[in-house]
């Protein structure tokens, strides 16, 4: 099934045009069950209010799955009659670098990533896929840092090169990319 590409910059307004995608899908096609895929972890305050933010916005009628890992697993549940909403893969990125420390590198995340986009791939769902544009500021000073941008950068390219539709938001404004 398809692929779509939600790529921005934070607060670029991504988040609702991916969840407004997923309703013209569910208005269009008459059985369709609509799934969010949640990547973040409550791990501060800050962050559960920012949960809560998006959970409020969406509104009733998503089975909601919380998945900071595992996702390319996750992705295996799903079936033709399901629009699947991941929201957004940038964390999904920072949560493996944050578990795996100081074991974290270049390989080891690729080798996550390449999971990912198979799993995606081959997924029988139509997904539709939030991510942070990590590349448009200056390159970062710290290690850590590089490692995500570095890492995010990559992981769109190799997601965008599967998915049928790749769009750009910025200000709530979305451009066609593919």
């Amino acid at each position: 099934m398809p692929v779509e590409l939600i790529l921005g910059g934070a607060r670029s307004g991504k988040s609702s045009f991916a969840e407004n995608r997923v309703s013209e899908l569910i208005d269009a096609n008459e059985g369709l069950t609509k799934h969010y895929v949640a990547t973040s972890e409550p791990i501060d305050n800050e962050m559960r209010a920012r949960i809560e933010h998006h959970r409020s916005q969406r509104g009733l009628g998503w089975q909601e799955w919380e998945c900071p890992l595992a996702l390319a697993k996750q992705l295996s549940i799903f079936s033709s009659s399901d629009v699947v909403l991941i929201d957004c893969l940038t964390l999904w990125l920072n949560n493996h670098i944050f578990h795996l420390g100081d074991d974290c590198d270049d390989l080891g995340l690729m080798k996550e990533i390449e999971t990912l986009v198979r799993a995606l791939a081959h997924c029988d769902a139509h997904v539709i896929v939030v991510s942070n544009e990590v590349g448009l500021g200056v390159v970062p000073m710290g290690e850590v840092s590089r490692l995500f941008v570095d890492n995010g950068g990559r992981m769109n390219q190799q997601i965008a090169k599967i998915a049928e539709k790749v769009l750009f938001v910025a200000a709530g404004l979305p451009l066609v990319l593919k």
